[in-house]
């Protein structure tokens, strides 16, 4: 049980769920985690103890989530709002012990700067468990600027793409094609009503886009596969003036790319980059996971217990499994 320090909330953990980038950790190590660290930063629960400093809205009883990479509030980045971006970053599951536990301490840094966001009472926990990774997909589809009537080409067919294409189809996308290779997993985005689901083994992705865009070629292009082929790839599948975002992190020795420098040049196209999330960015996807909308329960394909980590490692290696909840 942690001990609450002045500032500080203690949280009773009731979802947690595993994100790629802890299955990374596990498989590869981390330089930001010195081990002995308690992983997880998409966690949801219900705050046990208070601190009198708190925000009313942040009172025993309540449950919360976190915009989880914790900013400094007072670099040249946080006073320009751009609290994801901080030279002084320190995330939860990294910097501070995060919430695959009973219980967690949400640091005093987090509360006075305000990482720390009251849930729905309609969201049930597994739900408010993802939204940490949908407010990412805020930040990158905002940052595309889609319009309404806009087509949107996601590729990678994992939770945070389907993420991805849900917030740009919540955004005014008038179509959305997702593309991937595992043909299991691209069907069971099928619930998700996008307009178009391709796998470039069986289909030439860059000929399904110019058939759905009449030749022009795709307004926005989001890369959530973290491979380089397809963001090398994504140049060709969009119009002129078209933007590309490289969602997905490359692995460090393959991160660089090869890339059409014509293309970009005379297409005029706009490459975007796109890293996790301010809480403005987490009350959006809060809103998002409560309008019920989208089906995003179906992402949720296993729950386990804490001790079933290991498992939720396989499960994910595997691909057999979208996002698993571990359940305290």
């Amino acid at each position: 049980m942690p001990v609450r320090a002045p500032g500080e909330l203690l949280v009773k953990v009731d979802a947690c769920a595993v994100c790629g980038s802890d299955l990374k950790a596990a498989n590869v190590g981390n330089a930001r985690i010195k081990p002995p660290r308690t992983m997880g930063h998409e966690f949801t629960g219900i705050i046990v103890e208070s601190d009198p400093a708190a925000p009313d809205a942040l009172r025993e009883g309540v449950r919360v989530v976190m915009a989880t990479s914790i900013s400094c509030g007072d670099c040249a980045y946080c006073r320009r709002g751009l609290t994801n971006l901080c030279v002084n970053l320190a995330p939860m599951g990294f910097s501070y012990h995060g919430g695959m536990a009973e219980y967690v301490a949400i640091p005093a840094r987090a509360v006075a700067n305000g990482h720390v966001i009251p849930v729905p009472c309609s969201l049930e926990p597994d739900l408010a468990a993802l939204a940490e990774p949908v407010s990412c997909a805020v930040n990158s589809v905002s940052q595309c600027r889609v319009e309404p009537g806009e087509t949107v080409v996601v590729v990678g067919h994992g939770p945070l793409g389907v993420m991805n294409g849900c917030v740009a189809r919540a955004a005014g996308a008038g179509k959305v094609i997702l593309a991937g290779r595992n043909k299991a997993r691209l069907a069971a985005c099928e619930p998700f009503g996008f307009d178009r689901l391709v796998s470039p083994l069986d289909e030439d992705l860059g000929a399904v886009v110019m058939e759905e865009t009449g030749g022009l070629g795709a307004d926005v292009v989001i890369v959530a596969a973290p491979d380089a082929a397809p963001q090398e790839q994504a140049l060709s599948l969009a119009r002129k003036q078209g933007r590309i975002m490289l969602f997905a992190s490359l692995p460090i020795g393959k991160n660089m790319l090869s890339l059409d420098s014509r293309l970009i040049h005379y297409n005029e196209l706009q490459v975007l980059g796109s890293s996790d999330s301010t809480p403005g960015h987490v009350r959006t996807a809060l809103a998002h996971l409560a309008s019920g909308r989208f089906p995003f329960d179906h992402l949720v394909t296993h729950r386990l217990p804490l001790d079933g980590i290991h498992e939720a490692f396989s499960l994910m290696s595997s691909g057999a499994a979208h996002r698993v909840v571990l359940k305290p």
